[in-house]
Parts: C-alpha cells; structure tokens; sequence
C-alpha cells in the first residue's frame, strides 16, 4: 500500500524514519521533504549543474537508505542527511576534478539571497551587497569558511546542527563563523567587489 505524500506532513522526520525502516514508502516522504533544500545546498557548495547536483542527490539517498538503520537517534535527521550530501558532493567533485572536469558555473543570485542582512556585523551594518556579488566573494573564499557561511546563513543551521554536519566542536564551530565573515569581507576588498550602499 503506497503512504500518499501529504499524510507526512505532520509526521516528525525521526519518526518518518521509523516507519521507513518498516515500509519504504515513507522514505519518499523524507526525499520529498528534503529534496529542494538539498539540491539548493549541492548547488551552493559546488560548482554542479542543476542535473548534476540532482544525480549526486539520488546517489546520497541510495546512501542514506542504506544506513537508515544505522541513524545516530542522537543527532537531528536533517544533519544526519546534510552530512550524507555533503560527503556525496565532496567525493563526486573530486572525482570530476581528477578528471580535469572541474568548473565554474554561472552564479543563480538566488541561491544568496539570504546572506546580506545575516552576514553583516555590526562594522559594516550598512554596507550591503547584491547576490551575484556574495556568489563570486564566497567562490574565491577558503572552502572551510565558505562552507560554515553557507550552514549558517543560507541553509539557517544552529551551531549544533553545523556541528553535526561537519563533525567539529561547537566551539570551533563559532570561531569559523567568526572568521569566515572576516574572510568574506576581506576577500570583497582585495577582489574590489562593489557594495551597494
């Protein structure tokens, strides 16, 4: 019997998870949950393609299925899942790049939207700057930094959530944070990535 997609609506994702490991219908609930965010999140780590990111989503899925009853109860499924994607998209990447395929990708202003008004810190409360110009800061910034920015501000994970993720201390967590936005503008300086004031 097929679970239809809206009846998961209510349903938390550690107990979709539950019922997945009973009956694999519930597993679409938690793709169709998940599916947008992750592919913005692929999209924003990566230099992927749309159909790219998509492929290395389903392959991150097959993963998950796989070790769903290995699911650390202790960790919220959404950075249990995040992190699964993110090792996908590393491992994929360096495949692509070993076989010199790595690229730019044109920037979608979109996937920053969130960024300007989170990022600034109170030094340059009113300096602000448009999408196109956050994707190219945070393509020429350090992956660790860019990474942590993207947790934090654009996927709108908790310390403890980005923790998860990437499996660092809380604490180390806060000081990538705090360096990452010094990086950011940093970077928009020396590359003179224009402010819209």
């Amino acid at each position: 019997m097929k679970t239809p997609i809206q009846n998961c609506k209510n349903i938390s994702d550690e107990e979709l998870v539950k019922k997945s490991l009973q009956n694999i219908d519930y597993f679409a609930c938690i793709y169709e949950r998940y599916e947008q965010k992750l592919i913005r999140y692929i999209l924003r780590i990566s230099s992927f393609s749309v159909e790219e990111a998509e492929d290395i989503l389903q392959e991150a899925f097959i993963k998950a299925w796989r070790n769903l009853n290995e699911f650390n109860k202790d960790l919220k499924f959404s950075s249990w899942i995040y992190r699964i994607v993110r090792n996908t998209t590393i491992t994929e990447w360096k495949k692509t790049k070993s076989k010199g395929r790595d690229k730019k990708q044109d920037i979608d202003e979109e996937l920053f939207r969130n960024i300007p008004s989170l990022l600034n810190t109170e030094k340059e409360a009113d300096q602000k700057f448009d999408n196109k110009n956050i994707g190219k800061i945070l393509q020429l910034m350090p992956e660790k930094y860019r990474e942590v920015l993207i947790l934090k501000f654009l996927e709108e994970k908790n310390y403890q959530e980005i923790s998860d993720i990437l499996k660092k201390p809380n604490g180390t967590i806060a000081t990538l944070i705090n360096r990452a936005k010094k990086s950011f503008y940093e970077t928009a300086k020396q590359e003179d990535i224009s402010f819209i004031i």
